[in-house]
């Protein structure tokens, strides 16, 4: 039998100024949850035209981009470049070191790019591997339908009610889902055990937990579950008014300290002095970011 993890704490995402002229809610990575481990920060963002996050480094940790609406156009100094549009999703290993920029498409109407940025801790063995990237299309993504249709899961990484999810998109183990429950709708998912867990609602009032413990959430909240347990159960009143929207992620805990500055994210105060060097001497993984300058970057309205 099923037992349904507890919420530890569930808690509003404020908005906040990120880049240039962007907007993020931000709830990993702040007082209210940090050490959450493999999660390092996860940002809500919507960037409207003129604003983006141009030319910056990373080292040390992947980043899981997963856009709502719009269009982000992507750049590094490897040559790699592409553009992630709504429903797709981008997964970005910056290993020992990549220099990019991400910027959001100068949309006609004016209307802005919306979605979510995840950054996930690499497992130390594998802080200084090479960066990489893999794309996943809205059209890749298994969807399953349960409770009579009033259930739709979008499997982006992971396993739900015996659909497995296209290909293992990180190198640390995460599962994804983006789920949607109509009003009278109710979903159990299995989660695997000892993995830290959240959810993040974009939509509607959702009922998590069960029996005494059950609590209903609003939009733009941080959803946190105890370890214990090995499903999350969420479902919406038959009352309601819209339906609940949320993204449910569950990772493998890495035994392993953490020491950020900023874009890198590596074991030890030396390390990170180490990338910050590298990056200014442009060695050991950022040569290719001497005098590199995006072609997007340059389209930055100022």
């Amino acid at each position: 039998m099923s037992v349904p993890r507890a919420i530890r704490q569930a808690f509003l995402a404020v908005e906040q100024a990120e880049g240039v002229g962007a907007r993020v809610r931000r709830s990993i990575g702040t007082a209210k949850l940090r050490n959450f481990s493999p999660f390092l920060m996860l940002d809500h963002f919507t960037v409207y035209p003129g604003a983006g996050f141009p030319d910056h480094p990373h080292r040390g940790q992947e980043t899981i981009t997963y856009l709502f609406e719009g269009a982000v156009d992507h750049e590094d100094f490897a040559g790699n470049a592409g553009t992630i549009e709504a429903g797709d999703l981008q997964f970005m290993t910056a290993g020992k070191g990549i220099m990019h920029a991400e910027m959001p498409r100068q949309n006609p109407d004016g209307s802005a790019n919306i979605g979510i940025q995840l950054w996930v801790d690499l497992p130390e063995k594998l802080k200084m591997c090479e960066p990489r990237y893999r794309d996943l299309k809205a059209k890749e993504i298994p969807k399953i339908e349960l409770d009579e249709g009033k259930v739709e899961i979008k499997i982006i990484s992971g396993q739900s009610h015996g659909t497995d999810s296209v290909q293992e998109l990180a190198y640390t183990p995460v599962w994804i889902f983006d789920i949607n429950i109509q009003p009278g709708g109710k979903v159990i998912q299995a989660l695997p055990p000892g993995w830290n867990a959240f959810a993040y609602t974009l939509q509607g009032d959702t009922a998590f937990g069960a029996g005494k413990d059950q609590t209903t959430i609003g939009k733009y909240h941080n959803v946190v579950f105890e370890q214990k347990g090995d499903s999350v159960s969420a479902e919406v009143v038959k009352e309601a008014s819209e339906n609940s929207r949320f993204i449910l992620v569950a990772g493998l805990p890495l035994d392993q300290k953490v020491v950020q500055y900023g874009p890198f994210v590596l074991n030890s105060q030396e390390d990170v002095y180490q990338a910050m060097l590298d990056y200014q001497s442009h060695s050991n993984g950022f040569e290719r970011a001497a005098g590199w300058k995006s072609a997007i970057g340059k389209s930055m309205v100022h």
